[in-house]
């Protein structure tokens, strides 16, 4: 029976009928024979742990990750190893792991001669070891008698050498909604900021027209290297000084190895003085070969110091390798300069060890914590594994022994020197305004750590999220860091396919555990590995272990935290994006990689846009005001220490989770910025109810005007209506005013009454003059409307009765009345009474 097959439609799961192995884990309790096929159920098609584009291949049921002794069913996708809890159904990190993050895998015969197990004729003596290069060693068992780990193992075969640069996981996801913007613009974009340009913005018609060539009073920017003519590793730009002719560079180039030449890498803002980086010069193996353009470019560096007249800079030349080393390279036509051929230098060699030195120095330490973890992929030699109190197995002096080993790999050694080497140069560039051109072999390993990590020290702007992407893009990926072969991705072979070379495992010398070839286990059946023999090195994952060691002497210097620098790690290792791709930036422009791959920093900052600065990814003690400056961190600083989010993460899980200050922080952080928002509302209605307010007031006291104008009218009104009112009754009429302000004027002639009504005219101030009103009776013929022989249609009674002596008393009326309007109320003419 095969348990491991390809899925057509539905996938399977696994059911055991064993009621006891839920919640157990254990594989020693399964009911193997009670395993039927037939009744597995399910579809792996819809987990929510799957990936845009990602599908299920194959799956094994019933397998065993021996770190935990947990059981589960074991998923081979088109982009990784699953491995799922057979009790949860969840995902298991530790068992998870990328294709592109293996480094190799063998299949194991183990014979368990004495443990817990021996008696169990079920025991899983079928094991397949997988190496990954982020640390971890995973032992999958498999149950006896079936022909999953064959199955398994083509299917690794299968996945992890395409036979296409398509089948790249990296290529069938695509872009998706992480696109990428050319990397091209970009690498402009910081040169103009280095040369104080900040305001020009690259684009791709600049880069297609080659106007970008900008430049300040010391350096410029050539186009000689558009086509990748001078040197296929160097990015299509290059900043060089000013003085020095694309002729000269042309020169240059061939008396450097790989005709990677002497270019600006970082230039200070203020003081002049540049990081230069370039391969080694092929002095020949007598040290007598010479180039005048060379010497003259070198030379160039040495620029006059800022306000000393005629006083030239020092210039440092820091080859990375140690001596004997440089010279056994001049056998090769290699070497290294002479500082009198080159004005106003110094050579300077720091001892840092080659790449395959580093390769060693990493598996050993890998080795090391496996061994010695909690998780050991022997299951057995864990410290305090079965909750025992002896560590290994053993007693205090096999402890000391084993912390050793630890100084034994040499990773922490190699690390000390890269770090002095750093501090060093930073030191001369800040305290000297020295000029410092950085080299190894060729110049694309040893000199781009040093490069970039003194260039972080230097330069606040690459210890922020958006100056640690410029850095790695600038000094990695544009100056030809060959990561194809460093991080054993594959390579770009002539035909445009990849191709993924097969090594034996490497030999180690720490003692080895019951997987690795004890006394009572068989030797490894098969090995694949993901690499060359003689190009990969964990170059890049040396230099992120430096910079977690800087974030730990300044802990509040580093927008970005140590969680950032293992998410990124994990990203680069895991192919999933397309950004380290290749060995150079002219393949990754060949292969058309920003347009159909997925970018990892679009990812990276589409995480940390959820949550702000509150984000696991963001540094809760970041301080920009406080470190605004360089960092020249002490001799007696360096001294590293294992970084461990990454070493001991899968070795020893709940000593890298031990961060309780930092999410405390990070917690009250987040409710601080809660609370400001909060503040800030506050704030705005305030404001908003401070603005309603004043507007009120000012509508209250233009109530108040209009109402003291009305107030005064009225009082007006009322001496008029009373002063009039006694001059109308003086005359022998009588003036009633009604509710609704009219006016009715009665005159009395014997048995006969006369009356008029007089109403209000409104001013323009909505208040009635009674004067006016008055005035309009006035002016009509008063003996008309107060005869009292009149009609009311106006006819008269007696029409030959004689008016005159009547008429003549109401004209003598009318005169009072007109004398009357000549008069003001404002005057002193009236008295109230």
């Amino acid at each position: 029976m095969t348990a491991l097959r390809p899925l057509s439609g539905r996938s399977r799961s696994l059911r055991c009928s064993s009621e006891k192995m839920e919640g157990t884990g254990s594989w020693d309790v399964l009911e193997w024979t009670k395993l039927d096929s037939a009744s597995w159920s399910g579809s792996y098609s819809n987990l929510d742990c799957l990936l845009e584009s990602e599908r299920i291949i194959f799956e094994a049921c019933g397998v065993i990750l021996i770190n935990t002794d947990e059981a589960g069913t074991l998923l081979l996708s088109n982009f990784r190893i699953l491995f799922l809890s057979e009790g949860t159904r969840k995902l298991i990190p530790l068992g998870t792991i990328p294709f592109v993050a293996i480094e190799k895998f063998n299949k194991l015969a183990l014979k368990v001669q004495s443990n817990k197990y021996h008696n169990n004729e079920n025991a899983p003596t079928r094991l397949l070891q997988v190496t990954g290069k982020d640390m971890r060693i995973v032992v999958y068992g498999f149950r006896p008698g079936t022909k999953q780990r064959r199955s398994v193992v083509d299917a690794l075969l299968r996945c992890n050498k395409p036979e296409r640069v398509w089948d790249l996981y990296a290529f069938t996801c695509g872009p998706s909604k992480f696109g990428n913007t050319n990397p091209k613009e970009r690498l402009l974009n910081e040169y103009f900021r280095l040369l104080g340009k900040s305001s020009q913005r690259a684009s791709m018609t600049m880069i297609k027209d080659g106007t970008f060539t900008l430049s300040n009073d010391l350096w410029r920017i050539t186009n000689l290297n558009s086509n990748y003519d001078l040197c296929q590793s160097y990015p299509f730009a290059l900043m060089v000084p000013k003085s020095i002719s694309d002729e000269e560079l042309i020169q240059t180039s061939t008396f450097r190895a790989r005709c990677r030449l002497p270019v600006i890498s970082w230039c200070h803002p203020g003081s002049g003085a540049v990081i230069a980086r370039s391969s080694q010069p092929l002095v020949g193996l007598m040290m007598n070969m010479r180039s005048t353009s060379d010497e003259k470019l070198v030379t160039s560096f040495c620029t006059q110091l800022a306000g000393q007249k005629e006083a030239r800079r020092k210039l440092y030349i820091v080859d990375a390798r140690p001596r004997k080393n440089a010279l056994a390279n001049g056998a090769k036509g290699g070497g290294s300069e002479s500082s009198s051929n080159y004005l106003q230098s110094e050579i300077v060699f720091l001892g840092i060890d080659n790449i395959h030195a580093m390769r060693e120095s990493f598996s050993r330490l890998r080795d090391y914590l496996d061994m010695h973890g909690t998780t050991s992929s022997d299951g057995t030699s864990s410290f305090l594994r079965h909750g025992g109190w002896t560590w290994g197995g053993g007693n205090l002096s096999s402890m000391s022994a084993s912390v050793s080993l630890l100084g034994d790999s040499g990773w922490l050694s190699h690390i000390q020197s890269i770090l002095a080497g750093v501090a060093w140069i930073a030191a001369r560039v800040a305290m000297e305004s020295a000029s410092v051109l950085v080299h190894c072999s060729d110049g694309w390993d040893r000199t781009t750590q040093l490069v970039s990590l003194a260039c972080l020290l230097l330069d606040p702007y690459y210890r922020t999220f958006s100056g640690f992407q410029a850095i790695v893009e600038k000094d990695w990926l544009a100056f030809g860091h060959p990561f194809s072969d460093r991080v054993g991705m594959p390579n770009v072979s002539e035909s445009g396919n990849f191709e993924l070379p097969i090594q034996s495992s490497s030999a180690r010398s720490f003692p080895s555990s019951p997987v690795r070839q004890s006394p009572g286990s068989a030797a490894a059946q098969s090995s694949s590995s993901s690499y060359g023999l003689n190009n990969y090195s964990p170059i890049f994952l040396q230099w992120l272990d430096c910079v977690s060691q800087l974030m730990r002497m300044y802990p509040s210097a580093f927008e970005y935290s140590p969680t950032f620098l293992v998410d990124f790690t994990d990203c680069l290792l895991s192919g999933r994006f397309g950004n380290f791709l290749c060995n150079s930036e002219k393949e990754r422009q060949q292969c058309g990689i920003s347009e159909t791959c997925g970018c990892l920093w679009a990812y990276l900052a589409d995480l940390r846009s959820s949550s702000g600065t509150s984000h696991v990814h963001c540094n809760p003690f970041y301080d920009p005001s406080r470190y605004d400056g360089p960092l020249l961190p002490p001799a007696a600083a360096l001294a590293p220490t294992l970084w461990p989010q990454f070493h001991l993460r899968w070795a020893c899980p709940v000593e890298p989770n031990a961060t309780e200050t930092e999410d405390h922080c990070r917690a009250m952080t987040a409710k601080y910025s809660e609370m400001k928002k909060e503040k800030e509302e506050a704030e705005r209605k305030v404001d908003e109810l401070s603005s309603a307010v004043e507007s009120l007031s000012e509508e209250l006291l233009n109530e108040r005007a209009i109402s003291h104008a009305a107030r005064d009218s009225a009082k007006r009104a009322t001496k008029e209506r009373a002063v009039i009112s006694r001059a109308v009754q003086s005359l022998g009429c009588k003036v009633k005013f009604t509710k609704n302000g009219d006016c009715t004027v009665e005159v009395e002639d014997g048995p006969r009454k006369c009356s008029h009504s007089i109403p209000q005219k409104p001013s323009e101030d909505n208040t009635t003059e009674v004067s006016e009103s008055i005035s309009s009776v006035t002016e009509q013929n008063v003996c008309e409307a107060l005869c009292p022989l009149s009609t009311r249609e106006g006819m008269c009674r007696r029409p030959d009765a004689g008016c005159a002596q009547i008429g003549s008393q109401f004209l003598g009326l009318k005169t009072n009345f007109e004398a009357f309007d000549n008069l003001c109320v404002y005057d002193s003419y009236f008295t109230a009474e």
